[in-house]
């Protein structure tokens, strides 16, 4: 990608730019592109879900492959008029009025306003073999890979607080749930008590591998001890960072999940993040959004996006009439 690329070939700002071609951000386009909005979406290429084989929750596209999903997004938002490109931000600046996006190799872009929809990465356990199945057999959402695991040996990996809610959300789905208490899991009296009403099993002990099977399936745990134990799934609990970094100079940055699980960028009602003309939507600013409530998000930040731009717009417009030395506009009134 060049300059060229991100350049209109009118010279103007584009009236958004999305850093990230996500659901999030793709909804976000394409709602924009409907009502005739300039729209470029720049997208690194690095879909959090693309390890799974489908993404589930979304009405009359459950279980579509992830890549699959992006595929269409990308053809109805061009479809349109939006234009997609590869390229990974590096920083966002202020010049004058507008938001000049910078890429890796040299790029820029100018925005009138900018969403933010890059998404998070996953800190995995560190657990020998876990990465490579991430995705696979290696799951953290009930709602999103539950029903896949549904009556199989599902073991959950205890790593800290959310240990507790992954073993009951899994044993909705299967009697057979074991807790493996591996680092930072504790649990209160009535946590244990809980559990073993529900015949969830609780195994101590540091996990230090996993087991495959000659169809390269997940078949099991190995714990420090030497121990094995069979499982068909495993759950964890990754630490989920959100991609933001290059937002620096904009004054913004990443706080704290609420519920402790990871950082994020903390937006208002149609994600606007408090910085003038910058919003962000899917999981950079709610780490524990799946595929739907993304793609909703978007949606959201598209219309919050329009309806600034078309305040913005109506404002110029009535300036720019009185620079010229029209006429006040005439009221009528009624007879």
């Amino acid at each position: 990608m060049n300059e060229n690329e991100l350049v209109q070939a009118s010279g103007q700002a584009w009236d958004v730019v999305v850093v990230g071609g996500g659901v999030a951000g793709l909804s976000a386009a394409l709602t924009l592109a409907r009502v005739r909005r300039s729209v470029l979406v720049v997208d690194a290429g690095e879909p959090r879900n693309a390890p799974a084989e489908g993404a589930h929750g979304l009405l009359s596209r459950d279980g579509i492959p992830p890549l699959e999903l992006l595929r269409l997004g990308r053809e109805e938002v061009a479809s349109y008029g939006g234009r997609i490109v590869s390229g990974r931000v590096t920083g966002v600046r202020r010049e004058g009025a507008d938001l000049v996006v910078d890429t890796e190799d040299g790029g820029r872009a100018v925005a009138r306003r900018l969403l933010v929809t890059t998404g998070l990465v996953d800190e995995l356990p560190d657990v020998p073999g876990l990465a490579r199945r991430w995705g696979r057999d290696v799951l953290h959402c009930a709602y999103c890979h539950g029903w896949e695991v549904r009556d199989t040996v599902v073991g959950v990996l205890g790593t800290g607080p959310a240990a507790f809610h992954q073993a009951l959300m899994f044993r909705q789905l299967s009697s057979r749930v074991t807790l493996f208490r591996h680092t930072g899991v504790e649990l209160s009296d009535e946590q244990w008590e809980q559990l073993a009403a529900l015949g969830v099993g609780v195994v101590e002990g540091e996990v230090r591998g996993l087991e495959v099977d000659g169809r390269d399936r997940l078949a099991g745990v190995r714990l420090a001890s030497g121990r094995e134990i069979a499982v068909d799934a495993l759950a964890v609990a990754p630490r989920f960072t959100a991609r933001a970094d290059f937002l620096a100079g904009l004054g913004l940055a990443v706080t704290e999940h609420p519920g402790g699980m990871g950082v994020q960028l903390a937006t208002e009602a149609g994600g606007f993040t408090g910085v003038e003309g910058v919003w962000a939507a899917g999981n950079v600013a709610d780490v524990l959004a799946n595929v739907p409530a993304s793609a909703a998000s978007g949606t959201q930040a598209g219309v919050a996006i329009n309806t600034d731009l078309l305040t913005a717009d109506a404002e110029a417009a009535a300036a720019a009439r009185a620079a010229l030395g029209a006429p006040g506009a005439q009221r009528r009134v009624a007879g």
